[in-house]
């Protein structure tokens, strides 16, 4: 693949051309463990259920029990398998903490974790469980805890699995280009309420990135594959804060039905191929691009990682 840098990345990744890549060509996955972050709609389900097709244990994590079910079964009539439940509210740390705790009793290894889950524009007044802003507090902080927690199951997984690797695949959005990281909006004040919900969602994906390229600096020698993706301008329950017209405009003219949008981050986190892509950024239809320039500051990544680790530190402190 060659790196995508031309026009204005925004509008050009907003048009991308046919794909390349389908779902029928992922590598049967059996004996493999899957876990999907906000499984039960959109992209998320896409992609739980195309792993089902391709024999691999499936974990579907979400908020609602209820949406999960329904979820769950839907795939079963499609696939004639059974994802795992496994509660996990990412605005919640002891969440998150409970969750980690929940699939580490059941399983050893991980080969497959998908950070797919969002937020995106909802009311300024949002705010995560502890104080954070909530897209941020959810789209990134809560996904690097979780992450962090099950990284031991990655490690095993390492071990067993037939590629050598285990692999972290994020998804992010062409929003990543459009705003960079404001410490001082993390968490609530003037300067967050000054920046809004779209700018505030833009910084949570720039965010994705700069952490999945920090888990490939940091864990890539032990065999950890972690990829960011821009899965593309889709139509999902992700828009659902949207005032009603802007949502009919956007189905109407620029949104690609959500298929399309789990092709991005299935092909980084089952294709040989992407294992040359540690570390980088993936564009619509599963192609590789570069993010922005701010995302490769080795500076910046070093101090959003020492952030969060330290925020996560405080609440385990809290709990000790």
């Amino acid at each position: 693949m060659k790196k995508d840098s031309g026009g204005w990345p925004v509008f050009a990744q907003s048009f991308p051309s046919k794909p390349k890549f389908h779902p029928d060509q992922i590598p049967d996955h059996s004996g493999r463990v899957v876990l999907v972050t906000g499984g039960n709609t959109g992209i998320g389900y896409e992609t739980c259920r195309e792993m089902l097709k391709h024999n691999a244990k499936v974990y579907l994590a979400a908020r609602s029990p209820e949406k999960a079910a329904a979820a769950i079964a839907s795939l079963k009539e499609e696939t004639g398998k059974e994802a795992i439940f496994l509660k996990l509210d990412l605005g919640s740390l002891a969440s998150v903490k409970a969750a980690a705790q929940e699939f580490l009793s059941k399983e050893s290894e991980l080969h497959v974790l998908f950070n797919n889950a969002g937020v995106m524009r909802p009311p300024i007044e949002w705010l995560t469980t502890d104080g954070y802003d909530l897209q941020f507090g959810t789209n990134v902080l809560g996904h690097f805890y979780f992450t962090e927690l099950l990284m031991t199951a990655l490690l095993v997984a390492v071990k067993t699995s037939p590629d050598g690797h285990a692999r972290v695949v994020t998804t992010s959005s062409s929003g990543a280009y459009l705003n960079t990281l404001h410490f001082e909006t993390f968490k609530d004040g003037p300067e967050r309420r000054k920046m809004g919900s779209n700018g505030l969602y833009n910084q949570s994906k720039h965010g994705n990135v700069v952490i999945a390229r920090e888990i490939a600096k940091r864990y890539g020698d032990q065999g950890i594959i972690s990829i960011s993706v821009n899965p593309g301008n889709i139509q999902t329950d992700l828009q659902r804060h949207f005032p009603t017209v802007a949502r009919v405009i956007l189905n109407a003219v620029l949104l690609k039905p959500v298929q399309y949008g789990a092709l991005t981050q299935l092909f980084a986190g089952t294709m040989p191929e992407a294992l040359k892509y540690n570390g980088e950024f993936l564009i619509p239809w599963a192609r590789l691009g570069k993010a922005h320039p701010e995302c490769y500051n080795d500076e910046v990544g070093e101090r959003l990682w020492s952030w969060l680790q330290g925020e996560v530190q405080a609440f385990e402190a809290r709990r000790a």
